[in-house]
């Protein structure tokens, strides 16, 4: 199987060069033929000096096309049999690659990795959302009061474990446009990703239509990769706006205008009410084995999670993950193995 590999960016070279040499490390001896498509949606003179020595060919659209115009070039200059979608902050562990393909090789259409926060493979982060009417909803009130937010996280947790207990290849469409492999037919079944979505939205609008068109996903977990998350959009000021702007978009398609309008309406109308303040980190002796999950939204979900046999007060993100999150609050939740909360509380990160 000949794979293209399709990788976007804006004002990332580092990480796309990062990126590039995990992927190498993860092909060589493997006799796969590949081609490198670096799609540039914006970079200066030194960025570009950094990506004319990667050895790839660039592709210069002249302006930030976003992440979907990006691929869509990308996929539509390709020539090989087999996509690999993704953005410069993934980096791949051995197999990963290899991994997917064979599942593409196996009939999936399309096929995801299990992705970790940190390179020591601590934390693993969540799958994609659920995207339903219901979803949504329960998003929405989870913002108005912690009776909301808890029930809403069960729902979540439910979601989330499935995927993080899986040991063989899962069928499922909840994956992250992040890292996609994806076979040529189904690319030119489903169509090109929709260049309205600027930034966000873009994969899942995406993985819907297949999804509709009948085209099998799977979550691979032999498939391990590291995604370094929000890296890619930091220096991209209009990232919140197109965001904000991405969502309508998705949710006039695939939800309804009546049912938009309605969610709209309510999150306007509704009191927000932050959901029940975090105590103190919980002492020794919880049920084992259990989950200590870490999230940026106060709801506490989605998250990231690490399974432990034993839990311990001295317990603390990994050191690559406070670097990264610095300044920005976090709340933890620790759960047994059956999903009911133990304990939640703020994680201060200097």
């Amino acid at each position: 199987m000949r794979l293209a590999v399709v990788l976007v960016h804006y004002h990332a070279a580092e990480l796309a060069g990062a990126a590039i040499a995990a992927l190498r490390a993860d092909l060589a001896g493997t006799g796969i033929e590949t081609e490198w498509l670096l799609v540039d949606n914006g970079s200066d003179a030194a960025e570009r000096e950094l990506l004319v020595g990667l050895g790839v060919e660039r592709l210069d659209p002249g302006e930030n096309l976003g992440y979907a115009g990006g691929v869509n070039l990308g996929a539509a200059r390709a020539r090989a049999d087999a996509l690999l979608l993704m953005n410069p902050d993934v980096l791949v562990f051995p197999g990963c690659v290899p991994a997917l393909l064979a599942r593409l090789q196996a009939g999936a259409a399309v096929a995801g990795p299990r992705f970790f926060w940190d390179r020591g493979r601590r934390l693993l982060l969540p799958p994609a959302e659920p995207r339903r009417r219901r979803d949504e909803l329960a998003a929405m009130l989870a913002a108005r009061g912690e009776r909301w937010a808890a029930r809403a996280r069960r729902r979540w947790r439910r979601h989330a474990r499935r995927h993080w207990r899986a040991r063989a290849p899962l069928p499922s469409h909840a994956l992250s446009g992040s890292l996609l492999a994806v076979r040529r037919d189904a690319w030119e079944r489903a169509g090109p990703f929709d260049p309205a979505f600027r930034l966000y939205f873009e994969e899942t609008d995406w993985l819907l239509r297949a999804a509709r068109r009948g085209l099998r996903a799977e979550h691979v977990p032999a498939a391990e990769a590291v995604h370094l998350v929000g890296r890619s959009a930091a220096r991209e000021p209009r990232a919140p706006a197109w965001f904000e702007e991405s969502a309508r978009r998705f949710r006039r398609r695939h939800y309804g205008a009546a049912f938009t309008w309605t969610l709209a309406a309510l999150d306007r109308r509704l009191p927000r009410r932050a959901p029940a303040a975090p105590a103190a980190a919980p002492p020794d002796g919880p049920p084992r084995p259990c989950w200590v999950e870490v999230s940026p939204n106060p709801a506490g979900f989605p998250a990231a999670a690490e399974r432990l046999e034993t839990w311990s007060a001295g317990w603390t993100l990994p050191a690559e993950v406070r670097e990264r999150m610095a300044g920005e609050p976090l709340v933890a939740q620790l759960t047994d193995a059956a999903g009911r909360e133990l304990a939640r509380w703020s994680l201060g990160v200097a």
